[in-house]
């Protein structure tokens, strides 16, 4: 996934009134208004009554559907095999940010917070997750040494604190 498709697909979405934010790799490097490593797939997070114009969107770009569906995450791959994965949400006030629902049943809220984020792909400004809530997704899977160094860069240029469990590490792949 490069910053040319990424920003297409961004300025398709926006042209049909649909609002994403960037999450893992990609919402990183936009905190970091630079691109500092390869990406297989772009993550977004999307209102769940927004999936349908997404769904057009990705669609209209020449994605296909390839896993899952809504309302948990779902796929759609291209036939360079540029991966989107999408991650719906549905606002809750109540709970204080985006209600994530996971493949296994539970939910993770995306906190309110962490939908103020924004940076830049390509030069182009685009919404993403805030540092902080970025930091908070990376929690909850094995981490590999990208991982590892994005916390870094995330800590480095935020001040976000590194969770405990990953500080050495982290610190470490800084490093690299």
């Amino acid at each position: 996934m490069t910053a040319p498709e990424v920003v297409r697909l961004l300025d398709l979405m926006e042209s049909l009134g649909v609002t994403v934010w960037l999450d893992g790799g990609w919402g990183v490097d936009a905190l970091l208004e630079e691109q500092v490593r390869e990406h297989d797939d772009l993550d977004l997070v999307v209102e769940l009554a927004q999936v349908p114009s997404l769904t057009k969107a990705l669609e209209s770009a020449g994605y296909e559907h390839a896993a899952g569906s809504a309302p948990t995450s779902f796929v759609f791959v291209d036939r360079a095999g540029r991966q989107v994965d999408v991650h719906p949400v549905v606002f809750d006030q109540a709970r204080g940010g985006g209600v994530y629902q996971m493949s296994d049943g539970r939910e993770w809220v995306y906190p309110a917070r962490g939908f103020k984020g924004q940076g830049r792909v390509g030069g182009r400004v685009v919404r993403c997750l805030s540092a902080e809530v970025q930091m908070l997704v990376h929690d909850g899977y094995e981490l590999t040494a990208k991982d590892y160094r994005e916390l870094y860069l995330l800590h480095e240029r935020f001040g976000v604190e590194l969770p405990a469990k990953y500080a050495t590490r982290a610190l470490a792949a800084g490093d690299l």
